[in-house]
Parts: C-alpha cells; structure tokens; sequence
C-alpha cells in the first residue's frame, strides 16, 4: 500500500521539523508499505500544486494531521478542498488526525469530506489500516477511528497508547531535507548552530483548565533511547541544538537529574532546550542542567495570581514561580514566560500582576506578549464554555469565534469584549516598549565596548530576531 502524508504550509520561513510525521512515516515503511512526504511547508507549494500532484500519482490513501489554531483550521479547509478535487479522488482514502480533529471527529469528517479520523496516537492505527488495505468492512473491527458510513459517522472505542514508546522507530529522518529544517533559529542558540527538535516524552501529568491532550498519562523515553537520536543528528546533519519539544521534558526532579546526568555522561556536547515545570525549578538541578548544556528553558506560568492559579488547575502558586524563575536565572539559562489572559472571573487587577512580573524578570532574549485564552475543543474550558452558554458548539468556536489567536475568541472576564481588547492592546504596548528598551540599552553598550575598549571580536551590529 502507499499512502501520501502532507505537511502543510504554516508560513514560517524555516519551520520545525514534522516530528508527527516522521513517526507516522517509519512506521509505515518498517511494516513495508511505501510511505512519500509532500513538504509545503518549505517549498509553499499552492493548494492546487497539490490537487496536480495527486492527479499525476497513485495512492492508496492520502492524510493530512493538524493541531488546534484558527490558522491551521483554515488551512486544513483550504487543503481538503485541494485533495477532493483530485481526479483521483476515488480511488485513494482521505485520512485526518491530530489534536484538532480527534475532540470533534464527527464535525471534521463532515467539514473536510474525509473518510477516516485517526483518533489520538496514530502509529499503531494507521498501520493497522494500511495492513488491512484501507478494506471498509473492516472498520468496525479497528479501534483508534471514527469514518464515515453511508451518511453517518461511527466511532469507534479508543485504542490504547503504546505503553513503551521506545518501540517506536525513530523518525525518517531521511524523508526529509535535514539541511533546510536546521537552520531553525531558537531563543540563546548562536548563529552558527544547526538546530534539530525531538521527543523526550508523549504526554503530560498536569491538568491545566484550558488544555487539551488526545491520549492520557505522560510516558517517557529512556535516555539511552533519547542518546541514540541525538548522536544520529549529530553524526549525519552536524546537530549542536538540542530542542526538545515535548510539553514537559521537566516532568519529576528524578527524570531530570537521571536525563542530565546521562547526557553528561555520553560527552555527546550539544546545548538544548526543553518545556520545564516551575515546581521542578531547584538550584542544584538547574545547576546540572546547565553543566550538562541547557540553554532555555520554556516555563507555562499563565497567570501571577494565587486565585486564578486555582482556577486554571495550574498546580501552582506566585511563591514556587518567583523561586524557580530566580533560580533559573542565576544559572544563566534563559527563561520562556509565557503569560495568558482571560480565563474564568479574570480581572485586570491579575492581568496587570502578570505584567509587572513580566516587566521584573524577562532577559528580554525573546519578545513575550499576553494572549487570550481560548477554549480548545476537548478542554475542560471548552466544555465550561458550552454549559455557561458562551458558545454553542465546534463550529461556532471555529467558525466564528477563534478569528486569531491575539483576539478574544470566548470571554469568560467580567468585562466587555471592547474592553478586554483594549486592555490587552495597553499592556501589550507596555511589553513591547519594554523589549526594545531592553535591547536598545545592549545594543548601545555593545557600542560603547566597540568603540573606547576596541574590542576586536565584535562582529557587526546584530538585528534583534
């Protein structure tokens, strides 16, 4: 069987590295079935070079995977419509999967005119699928779907996640053009690093209000199994930036501290990046992870206030925050502070605290804004938001609601819209005035160094990117 996995456009100059396609993918080939990647993403091919394409080829089934955002919503439109045009189109089945299509499959497989949803983690269903030659009498039988039958949608129980995910081959790699994916620029990577993203783990042991996970639980990989893919990139596309994009690399302090010390002990030497968790923030292990060639570390904070901390179901308060950010920069790692605003009773009192602290502990390596929050399909908010009756249903999320992701989509504060919008155009001014600043004043010292202590390694007066 062949099957075509698209990775669509997402308008980035230099995007991460489709890693959910790349599992997909090596699955597919070690059962031996024939697996080919369509990269819009890198060479923005138009939607109807793609219908042309599938006019020109043969495929047993064509799928595209996506998750939750009102532009990746649009695009997965556009891209069905593009696929349906095909010539072809009866003779190859249409597959969707991801984290927006899995909540509301009935919704997609109706919206998109596809014939299958892989509900969920995909590696197992979709060669379960391909092994069974895509045989609609066999559907029933295949957990992990919904499809459609006649003009109803079925869906079927759920299957169960792959408990060791160090079974899972490493992604193909060679289906894609490493050269072009590792020119990836990153927060604290150098010019001249090549960047590469991986898993260090599926999954996540938090309950955050307004998130949404397809498979339950957190499962990680062994650092041996980690070790092995990283010497790969390093030895085949010269990889020394490390992104671990995983929702929570920082998952324990034990899981940590073993990771740390095992990449130290592989001398493998590459810096890296994770997603951490402020309640795992401790010096001595930031200490490690820094020694061991931690750069960044992304902190989800959402909110600096106790009350709307609880609200979120962040497990979090102002006093672990405080400690874990002032220990992160007293080692030298730069910290991500991410911020979000608007979740159930927020006031502008809570949103004016995330600012301040903004303001009082950003390195200013990065620009950081406050967003809205947004009830995604399948989150605890999203499901609040129908039973309070701020929203009717999916379509009316999608459709009218979620217009960008800057905008209110669903307002749960006790202000009107106009004047959340207003709010947050304030206080956004307020970061940005603050970025420059910061950048401005290290840019004219840079100067100042160049200039009265003739500082021969200066190398030019960089953009701020």
């Amino acid at each position: 069987m062949k099957i075509l996995l698209i990775v669509y456009d997402n308008s980035s100059f230099i995007p991460y590295t489709p890693l959910g396609i790349g599992y997909l993918s090596a699955v597919i080939r070690q059962s031996d079935h024939e697996v080919v990647v369509y990269s819009q993403d890198i060479y923005h091919y138009s939607d109807e070079h793609l219908t042309k394409y599938l006019d020109d080829n043969d495929f047993d089934a064509v799928g595209i995977s996506s998750i939750a955002g009102y532009f990746q919503y649009r695009k997965m439109i556009n891209l069905s419509k593009a696929i349906n045009k095909s010539k072809n189109r009866d003779n190859f089945i249409f597959i969707i999967g991801g984290t927006m299509f899995t909540p509301e499959p009935v919704y997609f497989l109706n919206k998109l005119d596809a014939d299958i949803a892989v509900l969920g983690e995909g590696e197992e269903t979709i060669v379960e699928l391909m092994n069974k030659k895509f045989n609609c009498a066999d559907f029933k039988n295949i957990k992990g779907i919904a499809y459609c039958e006649s003009d109803n949608v079925v869906i079927n129980s759920r299957r169960e996640t792959i408990k060791n995910i160090d079974d899972i081959p490493m992604p193909a790699y060679d289906l894609f053009p490493m050269d072009f994916y590792k020119l990836m620029r990153f927060p604290s990577a150098d010019y001249n690093d090549y960047t590469a993203t991986i898993l260090s783990g599926r999954g996540c042991l938090f309950r955050c209000n307004f998130c949404f996970r397809s498979d339950p639980g957190f499962r990680p990989r062994s650092g041996e199994n980690i070790l092995k893919e990283i010497e790969y990139l390093k030895s085949k596309h010269n990889i020394n930036y490390i992104i671990f994009s995983d929702e929570l690399m920082m998952s324990s302090e034990k899981r940590t501290v073993e990771l740390c010390k095992q990449f130290k002990e592989s001398k493998l030497n590459f810096k890296w990046a994770c997603e951490g968790r402020l309640n795992f923030a401790k010096l001595d292990i930031l200490k490690l992870m820094k020694e061991c060639g931690c750069k960044y570390i992304n902190y989800g904070i959402e909110s600096f206030d106790n009350s709307m901390l609880k609200v979120m179901r962040k497990g979090l308060n102002t006093k672990i925050i405080i400690e874990g950010i002032e220990n992160t920069l007293k080692v030298d790692i730069s910290p991500g502070l991410n911020l979000i605003y608007g979740n159930i009773g927020e006031t502008f009192e809570v949103l004016q605290k995330s600012v301040d602290f903004l303001l009082k502990y950003s390195d200013f390596v990065e620009l950081r804004t406050i967003r809205p929050v947004a009830p995604y399909p399948g989150s605890p908010l999203y499901y609040f938001a129908i039973q309070n009756g701020l929203l009717k249903d999916v379509e009316e999320f999608y459709e009218n609601k979620l217009k960008n992701s800057d905008l209110l989509s669903v307002n749960f504060t006790p202000y009107t819209d106009e004047e959340v919008n207003r709010e947050l155009c304030r206080v956004n001014k307020e970061l940005i005035t603050a970025f420059y600043k910061a950048n401005e004043k290290k840019m004219l010292a840079s100067c100042d160094d160049l200039y009265y202590n003739e500082n021969i390694g200066f190398r030019g007066f960089r953009p701020i990117v």
